[in-house]
């Protein structure tokens, strides 16, 4: 039997996992997430084995990819400490609106990969009512352009701003926690881990889909990435973007060392045990943590999704190469009638 750290064998970890994970559907406790993320590095590829099988058993092999674009970049008024978007550091991101065709223009080629979801991204506290106007028409022009999920992500939000997103046919909401709560001050100052979670409440109580993830290796300890799943798992979202801290120059956690593979890849397959039935997606800083072997091994360890082409303020993976993968592993893209 391989031991861990813990009194239990690693056998006996993933024993338990599987039987309540897998046969069961319910998901591992804060407790348990922290036994998985101190399996040793041998014990990873097994993880990954199980955390698949349980991805396929209560997700399906399909795929849902994501394309998203800002449609306001740079000067937001949060210290958000990962974020080269803020006007408070000193970073090479400057302020800047998109305007309605490009808008249009970038739907229209997030669609043409087989994306079913186009997310609207804007660098605020939250919307103002310049930004609420240009979510309605340009909602309403994509809608009119393409056939295509439209997403929001706005920061944070009053109970009337998301019956507004409800009334333009917003379908999901993306605000995502970011850490676990008693790591989220050491991570922004501006605004409270509270605060992020009276948006997502609101919208979940509208009937919108919720997204809510987070990043890691921002220098949180093994026990707080346990209990920043086991927060998302009470929040019950329907999807959670998995984000790889990529240190920005210019912001206080550019000198942040870059989360090892295996690490992250431990984490994926932790999130799944916690989360059996989510959508959970590859979004910013697999490319730099990961590499494309590691790319791979997250499809086969947890993820369900992924958002193609470039993020907000970083270079992704081209959306080629992201298909050729989903097709060599044969798990097909999910169907856009099958979204709505």
């Amino acid at each position: 039997m391989r031991q861990t750290s813990g009194v239990l064998t690693t056998d006996a970890i993933l024993a338990t996992a599987r039987r309540q994970v897998l046969e069961q559907g319910q998901g591992l406790d804060r407790a348990q997430l922290l036994e998985v993320l101190r399996l040793p590095d041998e014990a990873v590829p097994d993880l990954l084995a199980l955390a698949h099988e349980a991805r396929l058993h209560w997700c399906g092999d399909e795929v849902e990819v994501e394309g998203i674009v800002s449609v306001k970049t740079g000067g937001c008024p949060e210290d958000c400490h990962f974020c080269s978007q803020s006007g408070l550091f000193q970073s090479p991101v400057r302020a800047a609106w998109l305007d309605i065709p490009s808008l249009v223009q970038a739907a229209v080629e997030t669609a043409a990969t087989g994306a079913t979801e186009f997310c609207i991204v804007a660098a605020v506290r939250g919307p103002d009512q310049r930004l609420m106007a240009q979510m309605r028409e340009g909602v309403s022009a994509i809608r009119a352009a393409v056939d295509i999920n439209v997403a929001a992500s706005l920061g944070m939000l009053t109970q009337g701003q998301v019956d507004d997103l409800v009334e333009m046919g917003v379908h999901r909401y993306n605000h995502n926690l970011e850490t676990a709560r008693s790591h989220f001050p050491a991570v922004v100052s501006t605004h409270t881990w509270e605060e992020r979670w009276s948006t997502l409440t609101m919208v979940r109580d509208a009937g919108m889909e919720v997204c809510c993830g987070g990043i890691l290796g921002m220098g949180e300890t093994i026990e707080q990435r346990a209990e920043f799943a086991s927060e998302l798992a009470e929040l019950d979202p329907h999807e959670v973007p998995l984000n790889f801290l990529n240190p920005r120059p210019g912001t206080p956690f550019g000198d942040l060392p870059v989360m090892t593979g295996t690490d992250a890849l431990r984490s994926i397959a932790a999130f799944r045990l916690a989360l059996p039935r989510t959508i959970l997606r590859y979004a910013g800083g697999r490319e730099i943590t990961l590499g494309d072997l590691g790319t791979r091994d997250g499809m086969l360890g947890g993820i369900n999704a992924v958002i193609v082409g470039n993020y907000l303020t970083t270079l992704g993976r081209d959306p080629e190469e992201d298909l050729a993968l989903l097709g060599e592993l044969g798990m097909p893209i999910k169907a856009l009638s099958q979204t709505l």
